[in-house]
Formats: structure tokens, sequence, C-alpha cells
């Protein structure tokens, strides 16, 4: 029997999963908002806070560390890569705690569980990072030189749900195209060919608004506003990314509140999710016409997926195109664990970095 142990962090909070097989035993939020998120706190520390939190967790629980075939983290900023998973060494610990390609709460998966796989003498894995880039060369092109177009995305979440999508199809994620689109904070929209995703919306910077993130803006206006004076690199940069989407118009990042808005009679809400509903329609199409028009399914998945008037919005603009598979939530920790499986059970090779 193989025994995993998944570890997901997030800003203020570490997702860890305990599995055998494909049985998961439990699921545990640790949260991290006391006084140490006060204070500006190095990758390590921050990294040798919560793997305290994870141990004592588990000693609760009385798992036993020295039973554990593997350790398994959500992947960071790390360069571009195929899908896969991939075995965490030293030059995936350097780059996430240099930040050599950015910084982000993820990072610290490797940072929390390389040491510990050391002192246990297991491998750590991380499967499919945000980095995922399978990108074909027209994809790459922005229309401006030096600028390329880079892939960034909700890959982990989406590469699982198109799995399962094709599952229900009875036909291998191998076989068949499918546009994938995760709605939660930020939304990536994905053109999948055979196993291979080709391309998708950078969510950070283009593509649809999101809850927090303003998606593609009109580029003269922006750059104005860049030169205002009002803000600085920094300041626009949250903007754009934490401070825009639906956040900017209603100063909330929950949907409920939204819906709640518009049972109360809020005509621009109702306008606002109407946009939102069009926005990603026209990211559907877009990565229907990167496939030929040759999609089997239009998957829809990730937080926000769990309205159903929302995705009915966008089934009634998109089901011309291909069926419509609403599989809502996200599984990030099943698809962790089940990455690290596939390798521990011979079914795929570990890769390297």
């Amino acid at each position: 029997m193989d025994r995993i142990l998944v570890i997901n962090p997030g800003s203020t909070s570490t997702k860890v999963g305990y599995f055998e097989d494909v049985h998961c035993l439990f699921k545990e939020v640790i949260r991290h908002d006391g006084p140490e998120k006060k204070v500006d706190l190095s990758p390590e520390a921050e990294a040798s806070i919560r793997r305290e939190a994870i141990l004592a967790m588990l000693a609760k629980k009385a798992i036993s560390l020295k039973k554990l075939s593997a350790l398994v983290v959500r992947g960071g900023l790390l360069k571009p890569l195929s899908s896969g998973t991939y075995l965490v060494d030293e030059s995936v610990y350097r780059d996430l705690i240099e930040a050599v390609y950015g910084w982000h709460a993820s990072n610290l998966g490797a940072i929390i569980a390389l040491p510990l796989a050391r002192h246990l003498g297991i491998p750590v894995y991380t499967v499919d990072p945000v980095t995922v880039d399978e990108f074909e060369t027209p994809a790459r092109y922005s229309g401006l030189k030096n600028l390329p177009r880079l892939s960034m995305s909700h890959a982990l979440n989406m590469k699982a749900m198109a799995r399962r999508a094709a599952v229900g199809m009875n036909k291998k994620y191998e076989e068949i195209n499918l546009v994938v689109v995760h709605l939660g904070s930020g939304i990536s929209v994905s053109a999948h060919c055979r196993g291979r995703m080709i391309d998708v919306n950078n969510a950070n910077e283009e593509g649809p608004f999101s809850m927090e993130r303003c998606g593609t803006l009109p580029a003269l206006r922006l750059v104005r506003l860049c030169f205002s004076g009002k803000y600085s690199c920094e300041e626009m940069i949250r903007l754009l990314t934490s401070r825009g989407g639906i956040y900017s118009y209603f100063g909330t990042k929950n949907f409920a509140r939204i819906r709640q808005m518009i049972s109360a009679g809020s005509d621009e809400a109702e306008k606002v999710v109407e946009a939102l509903i069009y926005q990603v329609a026209k990211e559907i199409g877009a990565m229907a016409a990167v496939l030929n028009g040759a999609v089997d399914g239009t998957v829809l998945t990730g937080g926000i997926a769990n309205d159903r008037q929302l995705v009915a919005g966008i089934t009634g603009r998109v089901s011309f195109i291909a069926p419509v598979i609403v599989i809502p939530g996200e599984e990030e920790l099943e698809a962790l664990a089940a990455g690290a499986l596939r390798i521990l059970r011979g079914e795929e090779k570990a890769l390297c970095y």
C-alpha cells in the first residue's frame, strides 16, 4: 500500500491530504493568520512554521511518518515545463526559494517538504505546476517583439478535470479535444488537443476578468494609467491581479455575495455578471478556433462553477460548439496524489526538472 502526504500551501492556509493508494483518509486546512503573518518572514522561516504545524496535526491523528511512501506538493512558479509529475530536487528547491520566476505562496510547498522527505528517506513530487507549457508556436506571439505570451494557468485542476471528462466520455484524454475552463479567483480558459494544453490565457494578465483579476484591458488607457503618477509599479500589479475584476466594482471577492445583490435587485451586479459570462464565452469561442472547431466537449470547473445561473449563462452561449460538461469545485489534493501514485505504481516515470 502506498501512503502519500499532499501539501498545498496558500497565502494564509495550508491544505493537507493523507491518501492510502487512491483513498483519501482525511483533508485538513491549517490556518496561518496569527501574529506570524503580521511580520515579514523569510521563505525558510515561514516554511518551518508551516512544517511544524503539519507535523503537529499529523501527530494528533496518529499518522506514522515512517510509513509514508512519498510527499507531493503543489508546484510553485517554476520555469516552463511539460505536463507531468516531477521529482522535487535541489534545482527545484533553489528556483522556488530564490523566486527565480516570481513568488507565490505555492512556492512554499517544496520548501516545506524537501527537508522532511530527506529526513524520512522518501521522494517529493510536484504535478502539473502553474507553468505547464505545451504551447504550439503561434500561441507564443503577442504582437510585440521581446514580449512573448507565457503559459501560466490552473493547469493542475484543468488537466485533472480533462482526464475525468474523458473517462465520462469513454475515451482517453489523449484521444479527444476539449476546451477546459477553470472558474475561480482567476479564470483560465484552455485548449486541450489530444492530451496537450496547446493554448491558455494567462490568468494574471489576459482573458476574462474574474473575482479579483482584470483580465485583458484596453492597452493604451492602461499605459496612461501606469504613467499617471497615481500608482507605483507594485501597486499596479496588485490592482491588476488582486483588486480588479468583480472586486473593483463591488469590493467583495465572494461570488455568493454578488448573487445576493442581484436577488436584492442590483441592476449593476446583474450587468457585471452578464459581462463575465460574455467574456468567458468569448474566450471559449477563441479556444474552439484554436482547435479548428473540432471540440469534443467544453468542461466548466472551479469553485464558481457551483453557481448554476452562471453555468447556465455560459452554457447558453457556447453549447453550439460542443456538449458542456460541468465538474464544479477543484480537486487539487486528489490530482496531486494521483500524479504521485502513477509514479509509485510504475505507470509513469518521474520527470526531471
